[in-house]
């Protein structure tokens, strides 16, 4: 299947070609769909802090924070911002052969967009870009001017460098935003932020730039420093497209095509860092400071629950790894596996009790010996998104998972049942526990389940392919982990997905 010369551009790629061969034949097999066993909820495996309770985590995040703990923020930023604007491309081709107001009757989205143009914090910006080309203020240039390089090019930027938000001092981009909330609950003893983004290359040297322009004005403003890193998805964790008949699908100089992996390939990003707590949030989830306060709670709160818990997980851990299972008690073992089965929901497989001490023990090594993620859980309103469910894991377990839609199976009755019970979705809110007892990182990359990706139909210079995700970072590159699912309130969650979601209150 492969010549030696696409031998040598898989090694130089940092993959091998075993990898790609496997990919081949999940295009052949198909990825099964996950078995949920019911839907979590505040009842069953979603914890719901009381006032109380969330002051005391909060208290004890700040508490292992003054005495050295070192907090990290993780920001998939590499998304275009191109699906924000779908509706105003159309509408702008759309005024090609129609007259303007014919298009913004049909067109609700860019009708919406034009009437409330003054409200956008990019508003100032855009009068001036369209002014200085001597154009007029007609529907097109409103848009075109806005998506375009010729004026303010936001279809071809990422949603981390638009403007987002209007203060008295000035706009401010989702880059900016995360910069001011990691100040106030990732920063370290000695006023240390630091901030990882995921970028794409294309788009790295523009957050840089962004960045020098802005960090002395907000490390004097919020008293801190910040350490800002950037990183790429890595070639090595491209995916090969294939054709209909799952040949690889060759360019037109003969050239295996390979494909970005979706967020899933962060999961070696994410392993590259060393940081006690890592807080990971999606680029688009920010809002003005007014209304900053609940996420920076429930943020530290999710950090104080990951710390409580993480604190009995090591001393199990360290109770497990350096004894032998002789000269440990059966009722150390029974509680163990009570800690395991109650508080990190994995409950062992149908008909297995583990009746001898020796299975028991490496059972009870294998699972307590994972990294810790506490994923906070939103009450659905209606927002699309994954959902925290119970599911059946390959080696028969069950405990809980982040799942996405197109991981459970449409034609089942009984599975879409369970969906339909769903009491909370994913709003992407994770607080990652990386290392062991020992203070020691787990290779993360060993945590992940591979059988969980999915396909989908593309096409290139006029030729249909196929292309494969690899496990989705908080769905299958994260199913291995110990898990606990938190309820957040509905405010932490406003991303924008479409040009006028900054139209919504909450980022006004």
């Amino acid at each position: 299947m492969f010549s030696e010369k696409d031998k040598l551009l898989i090694k130089q790629r940092g993959s091998e070609t075993k990898t790609v061969l496997a990919q081949i034949e999940n295009f052949k097999k198909g990825f099964p769909f996950l078995q949920i066993e019911e839907a979590a909820s505040v009842d069953n495996g979603i914890i719901k802090l009381s006032n109380e309770t969330l002051q005391k985590r909060m208290a004890l995040y700040d508490d292992k924070v003054s005495k050295g703990i070192k907090p990290l923020k993780f920001v998939p930023a590499s998304g275009a911002a191109s699906r924000m604007f779908k509706a105003l491309f159309e509408a702008s081709e759309a005024c090609d052969s129609n007259p303007e107001k014919e298009v913004l009757k049909t067109n609700e989205a860019a009708a919406q967009y034009i009437a409330n143009l003054d409200k956008f914090a990019f508003a100032d910006d855009l009068k001036a870009s369209i002014t200085n080309a001597g154009a007029d203020e007609s529907v097109k240039n409103k848009i075109d001017f806005l998506l375009n390089d010729s004026g303010l090019g936001y279809g071809n930027k990422p949603k981390g460098l638009l403007k987002f938000h209007s203060y008295k001092s000035g706009a401010r981009t989702p880059f900016e935003e995360h910069l001011v909330e990691g100040a106030r609950y990732a920063c370290d003893k000695n006023r240390k932020v630091k901030i990882h983004f995921t970028v794409s290359p294309e788009h790295q040297q523009g957050f840089e730039t962004l960045f020098a322009l802005v960090k002395d004005k907000y490390e004097k403003e919020l008293d801190v420093e910040f350490e800002v890193s950037f990183s790429e998805q890595k070639p090595s964790t491209d995916t090969i497209a294939v054709d209909l008949l799952n040949e690889p699908f060759r360019n037109e100089d003969g050239s295996i095509l390979f494909r970005p992996g979706g967020h899933g390939a962060l999961i070696e990003n994410l392993n590259d860092l060393n940081a006690d707590v890592i807080f990971i949030k999606n680029i688009d989830n920010v809002v003005p400071d007014h209304l900053k306060l609940t996420t920076i709670d429930y943020k530290k709160a999710l950090a104080g629950v990951l710390l409580k818990y993480q604190e009995k997980l090591f001393m199990y851990q360290k109770e497990l790894n350096e004894k032998h299972h002789v000269a440990l008690e059966s009722a150390f073992l029974a509680e163990a596996a009570n800690f395991l089965e109650s508080t990190l929901n994995t409950k062992p497989a149908v008909n297995q009790y583990y009746t001898e001490k020796e299975e028991l023990y490496h059972y009870l090594r294998e699972k307590l010996n994972r990294p810790l993620r506490v994923c906070g859980m939103v009450r659905n309103e209606g927002e699309p998104g994954g959902g925290p469910f119970w599911a059946r894991n390959a080696d028969g377990t069950v405990s809980l998972q982040v799942v996405e839609s197109s991981q459970i199976d449409p034609d089942s009755v009984q599975q879409q049942n369970i969906v339909k019970h769903a009491t909370h979705f994913n709003p992407v809110d994770l607080v990652c526990g990386v290392k062991n007892y020992r203070h020691e990182k787990y290779d993360l990359t060993k945590y992940t389940d591979p059988a969980t990706g999915f396909i989908s139909k593309k096409s290139k210079d006029g030729k249909e392919l196929k292309a494969q995700e690899l496990p989705g970072l908080w769905n299958g590159a994260m199913s291995n982990w110990n898990t606990l699912f938190v309820e957040v309130p509905i405010k932490t969650f406003n991303p924008v997905k479409t040009v006028n979601d900054l139209l919504r209150d909450q980022h006004l």
